[in-house]
């Protein structure tokens, strides 16, 4: 059922992302706080859908191929435009381009392993690459919106580094496990969708 509470909350991160874009041609500081409070709020949902469709048993699907598009579209129209505004800039761009291309190669290898049948389980750390990516965007949209007392633009560089390690740690396991079917036998199964996202 495509109007699940869950999946209501997985699609409102896409209607999210053109008002997100808009906020940023506030003023300054309004913009660094509405553009920060929407992109928390959204990046909770991520946890809440998740949360509900298994609590409540209403797993769909459309929620299973919608929560990670969600996410992907949201992250990278807001580094998109964080670069585009200079919030991000010089060697801080190297991070936000290696999570971005992380994004493109997973959703390449899990549209290739769903078609095998063979699903691709998140693991703990890139449960963790994804919690301090979100941490990190938000603190760089703060920015020097936020009072200098909480450090928010050395923390959320700080924050996207770290992400950006973890996300190459992570990438190079879908990676592997990937490759592992790619050039093995043709025929067969596989082991089921997970429902999980990377």
């Amino acid at each position: 059922m495509l109007t699940t509470l869950p999946n209501l909350l997985t699609l409102s991160r896409i209607l999210v992302v053109p008002v997100l874009v808009g906020a940023f041609f506030l003023d300054r500081p309004y913009a660094n706080w509405t553009t920060c409070a929407l992109f928390t709020a959204a990046s909770l949902t991520d946890y809440l859908d998740g949360y509900l469709a298994r609590s409540w048993d209403q797993v769909t699907r459309f929620g299973r191929f919608l929560d990670p598009v969600a996410d992907k579209i949201m992250v990278a129209a807001t580094l998109f435009m964080m670069v585009a505004w200079g919030t991000i800039s010089g060697l801080l761009v190297l991070p936000a381009l290696i999570i971005l291309c992380r994004e493109i190669l997973v959703s390449g290898l899990r549209e290739f392993l769903a078609q095998i049948n063979v699903g691709m389980p998140v693991s703990r750390l890139a449960k963790w690459k994804t919690a301090l990516q979100m941490v990190a965007i938000a603190l760089l949209l703060l920015n020097d919106g936020a009072p200098a007392v909480l450090h928010a633009t050395e923390l959320g560089e700080a924050a996207l580094w770290i992400a950006a390690i973890l996300t190459l740690m992570t990438g190079y396991d879908y990676l592997r496990a990937g490759l592992a079917h790619m050039t093995g036998p043709t025929a067969g199964g596989g082991t089921g969708v997970s429902g999980e996202k990377p």
